[in-house]
């Protein structure tokens, strides 16, 4: 049982597709961040949670339509709430992945930047590197909780409907 339990959860199926709704909420918060930083001035580690909530309704919506087939399920108000949670929490280990690279990288590693093409915009290697560290160490969670517990009926948001009325 242990094994076939595993292999649900670890289909290659919902994990390619897990893996690329991921990958555009990435790229959609890493864009987010930079934009944030530029418009309003704010330092790196200050557009982390600005960009993640942005990234958050996106991530939302290609996860339930792409990444586990849940686009029929009739429950979105409750897999809103529940993703809600999991993304809070998601947002909690990417912004600490995120601060514990960006010490040892202020500390042991030399400021890389580069210059986009075309632009004169700088990017500093070492921080988008942190970032997505940050991003990594959450992926896995995400993963095993979306799958197990956001998009699957637990009977978690019934109960909690009972506690807050």
């Amino acid at each position: 049982m242990g094994q076939s339990k595993k292999s649900q959860i670890f289909n290659s199926k919902d994990l390619i597709a897990y893996f690329l709704v991921a990958g555009t909420g990435a790229i959609v918060q890493l864009i987010c961040s930079s934009l944030i930083q530029d418009w309003f001035n704010l330092s790196f580690q200050q557009s982390i949670w600005p960009s993640y909530m942005l990234s958050f309704v996106v991530g939302f919506t290609l996860t339930k339509l792409f990444a586990f087939d849940a686009r029929r399920t009739n429950q979105t108000r409750r897999e809103m709430v529940k993703f809600l949670m999991v993304a809070i929490f998601s947002g909690f280990v990417t912004d600490l992945g995120t601060r514990i690279a960006y010490y040892f990288s202020n500390a042991y590693f030399q400021v890389y930047t580069y210059v986009l093409p075309g632009s004169s915009k700088e990017v500093n290697i070492n921080e988008m590197a942190c970032y997505i560290f940050g991003m990594g160490c959450s992926f896995i969670s995400n993963y095993i909780l979306h799958k197990t517990f956001t998009f699957k009926s637990t009977g978690f948001y019934d109960r909690l409907k009972v506690l807050i009325k």
